[in-house]
Formats: structure tokens, C-alpha cells, sequence
């Protein structure tokens, strides 16, 4: 079933007495148990398109519809949404994680005594019953997170909204919080996630878009889009110097040599040749060479590694 529906989605500003373009025909869903990333550079319309999600801004032409209704004129439709902005900036440091569970949930028309009873129940799955009565501002920037997430799941919202939920994680922190975004999928929640960290998407979302200027430039499954941006070649990481009738071998061949680890780009069957040519150096892998999201990313969005 489908949490989420966009549908040719249009908004415009005027600044500086210019009409700017913010989003253009920005449509796509997002399926219950799905993590959809949702990524594009500064300036690209994420913002705006998720505020109209949200029900925030209403869209000049397009429609919205979260578990088939219509955020920004259907109040019910909000109480299917849950977010966590970057920064933990949806909870309050100087309550305890209890008490910001049990206040969020009362503004999202929760029973106290409910809200307490699914607060405690979300801190021992998280981790963090024994912090229950500790202020947010004495907690680690992961535990800060975790509970930020537990707030926006308190109320049992069909669509999750993640900005940036591993931003200045340790690597520890940032696998539990990733763990946590494949379980809230798993229960039937469809997840729209955005952020920089471009191996995080690619490794927890099934579905990707890359909106560039307010439109979308590519959209599909994770491993179908990285397919399509791949090159047919083969990557060949070896142990050991090689001679130079080896490397003279390779240069016949539509090779790229650097340093231990080589790029094939032929056919399947003159890989074995390839191979015959490394012999009798010992080889460490042989795999199917394939873009990462952020090549891909890069690419779609005309920017260069490292600006």
C-alpha cells in the first residue's frame, strides 16, 4: 500500500522582484515497509518539496496525498506523519527523554498514560531505559537522536520524514541509527529520507530521486539506478609487482592498470585472458565493477568530488 503520493508537484517564489522556480513537476511514492532517498545539492527544492509534504506550504499546481489525504488541507492526514529535523532540533534538551516523549505525544493527541506506556517501550527498544530520567542535553549526540526518532514514531505515523539522521554520528551511533530506520520500514512505515551522506542512502533506501533545479533528474530502485550509471567492467585487485611482459600483456588489452588493482573493460570472456596475463601473481578479488551513489550523484548534478 502506498503512505505517500506526489503528484506533478509546482511552487514558485518571488525574490528580489525575480520569479524563482523552486520545484517542477516533482512527482513519485513512496510504498509501506520502503526507505526513499530523496537527495539533491543545497538549493535544489528539497526543502520546499518536503515543507509541501508536510503540509507546511501548499503547492501551486499538484497534489499531495499521505495515506489518502491531503496534508495541507486535511488535518487528520498530519497525524500520519512523523519527522526528525537535523540536529535534534524536534525535542527539548532540558526535559528528560521521558517527559519529551510523553509532551510531543500529548501534542500529537496522545494520552498521557498512552504516551507513557509507548515512551518506555520505545527507550528499552532503543537502548535507552536507563536514561529515561536524564535531561537530553546530558546524552551523546547518537542517544540525543535515537530519542528524537522515538518522538516521531510515539504517535504511530505511516510516513517517517529523516533529515540527516546520521549527521555527526560516530560509527557506532551511526549503525544503530541506521539499524532503527531499517526496523521503523520493516513494521510498515514508508520512509523518506534525505541527506548528504550519500553511502548511507545507498546502503538502507530501496528507491532513490536526484532533484536538480527543481526537477527530477533520475528515479528508480537503488540498484537499478547504480546499474545504469555503471560501465560493463571489472575491477581485479592482485598481490605482487608486476613484469614487464605482464604489463606489456595488459597494454594489448583494454586494461587500466593502478597500482594493485586493475580495471577490465571487455568483454566477459577476455577477462580470462586478463587473468592469464596476471598468472602467477595471487589475486585477491575479482568483482563486477559498479558506480556508488555518490559517482552517480555527482555526475547528475554537474559537481566535482571534492568542491
Amino acid at each position: 500500500m502506498r503512505v505517500l503520493d506526489v503528484a506533478d508537484l509546482h511552487k514558485s517564489y518571488r525574490t528580489g522582484g525575480k520569479t524563482v522556480d523552486a520545484v517542477r513537476g516533482v512527482s513519485f511514492s513512496i510504498e509501506e515497509g520502503e526507505v526513499f532517498a530523496f537527495l539533491g545539492p543545497n538549493g535544489a527544492g528539497k526543502t520546499t518539496t518536503i515543507k509541501m509534504i508536510a503540509g507546511l506550504i501548499e503547492p501551486a499546481r499538484g497534489h499531495v496525498s499521505v495515506v489518502g489525504m491531503n496534508p495541507s488541507r486535511d488535518r487528520e492526514a498530519t497525524r500520519h506523519i512523523g519527522a526528525v529535523l537535523e540536529g535534534s532540533r524536534n525535542i527539548y534538551w532540558r526535559l528528560t527523554c521521558l517527559e519529551n516523549l510523553i509532551y510531543f505525544g500529548a501534542l500529537r493527541g496522545v494520552p498521557r498514560k498512552v504516551a507513557r506506556a509507548r515512551g518506555m517501550e520505545l527507550l528499552e527498544r532503543f537502548g535507552l531505559a536507563d536514561r529515561r530520567d536524564s535531561e537530553v542535553r546530558t546524552l551523546s549526540r547518537g542517544m540525543q537522536q535515537k530519542v528524537a526518532i522515538a518522538v516521531s514514531v510515539l504517535h504511530e505515523p505511516r510516513l517517517v520524514l529523516l533529515d540527516e539522521p546520521t549527521l555527526g554520528l560516530d560509527v557506532r551511533a551511526s549503525e544503530d541509527v541506521k539499524r532503527l530506520v531499517r526496523e521503523l520500514a520493516a513494521e510498515g512505515r514508508g520512509i523518506l529520507l534525505t541527506t548528504h551522506q550519500l553511502t548511507v542512502a545507498e546502503e538502507i533506501a530501496d528507491q532513490v530521486a536526484v532533484i536538480r533545479d527543481g526537477q527530477l533528474v533520475v528515479q528508480g530502485g537503488m540498484s537499478s539506478v547504480l546499474a545504469g550509471f555503471s560501465r560493463s567492467a571489472y575491477r581485479v585487485q592482485f598481490q605482487g609487482d608486476l613484469e614487464p611482459r605482464q604489463r606489456q600483456a595488459l597494454a594489448r588489452m583494454e586494461v587500466e592498470v593502478d597500482g594493485d588493482t586493475l580495471r577490465y573493460f571487455g568483454s566477459a570472456s577476455g577477462l580470462y585472458e586478463v587473468l592469464q596475463a596476471l598468472h602467477p601473481l595471487e589475486l585477491v578479488s575479482v568483482a563486477r565493477d559498479q558506480a556508488s551513489l555518490t559517482e552517480v550523484f555527482l555526475q547528475l548534478t554537474h559537481e566535482k568530488a571534492g568542491v
